[in-house]
């Protein structure tokens, strides 16, 4: 899809929530016979692009899995490298962010991340917290399993009643709806710990791109492809409730 044809699709065609599985990093670099590490950097500049485009078509929320729970186990240079890129991605996109009306959400246990980090974490959010144009979820240090843990134990600790309403209230992601798209790059078909109770009803897309390769161009395909599919929610089809609706 052309980005002249993307920028003449009608509102209601869009989800309203999209989340990324932003996979395949490091086999994009060996293919080009580069350290794992360079695939990550170029990776950077994909949810870059990414990040303009949803604010361009007008996309209102965007989650994507930068750093799980179970990446630690990787090689200690690789962690580390991903680290830095992280400092210096708060350091120097949140301005950028805040110009192109991006409100910045980092979502997950961030207590295993170093102080500067996390400083850099609360100015970035307190600088966009105002923006209304594209909700950015950024999960780092982020599992499923650990999400629905955390709100359990919050609601157990507020006194509440634990039923499916009041757990929502609590999740990393109670400031969003759920995703209506979930994309994964890299030509794996798992989830991996990723919003676990969010994506009960998201529809699924698989891509063999790896990350770095993915475009405009790729997630114009991705919403075309969501476009068509019926959305029934445990439903009878009509033949009339799409994806959109």
């Amino acid at each position: 899809m052309s980005k002249k044809s993307a920028d003449r699709r009608q509102p209601q065609t869009l989800p309203r929530h999209v989340a990324v599985v932003m996979d395949g990093n490091g086999r994009w670099a060996q293919r080009r016979f580069l350290p794992r590490t360079s695939g990550h950097k170029f990776g950077v500049d994909a949810l870059k692009r990414l990040v303009r485009h949803c604010a361009e078509i007008g996309v209102p929320y965007l989650t994507v899995f930068a750093f799980s729970s179970e990446n630690w186990s990787r090689p200690a240079e690789e962690v580390q490298t991903l680290m830095d890129l992280f400092v210096k991605a708060l350091e120097r996109e949140a301005p950028e962010l805040a110009r192109q009306g991006v409100q910045l959400h980092v979502v997950g246990d961030l207590t295993a991340f170093s102080a500067e980090m996390r400083g850099l974490i609360a100015q970035a959010q307190a600088l966009t917290r105002d923006n209304t144009r594209l909700v950015l979820n950024v999960a780092l240090n982020y599992g499923g399993r650990w999400d629905v843990v955390q709100a359990a134990q919050a609601v157990a600790g507020s006194g509440q009643e634990i039923t499916t309403e009041t757990l929502a209230q609590h999740l990393a992601l109670a400031h969003c709806p759920d995703p209506d798209l979930l994309i994964r790059t890299g030509g794996e078909h798992r989830i991996s710990n990723f919003l676990l109770w969010q994506l009960a009803y998201t529809e699924l897309y698989f891509t063999d791109l790896l990350w770095p390769d993915f475009n405009a161009e790729a997630f114009d395909a991705a919403l075309a492809d969501f476009a068509q599919r019926q959305r029934r929610f445990g439903g009878v089809p009509d033949g009339k409730t799409r994806a959109a609706a």
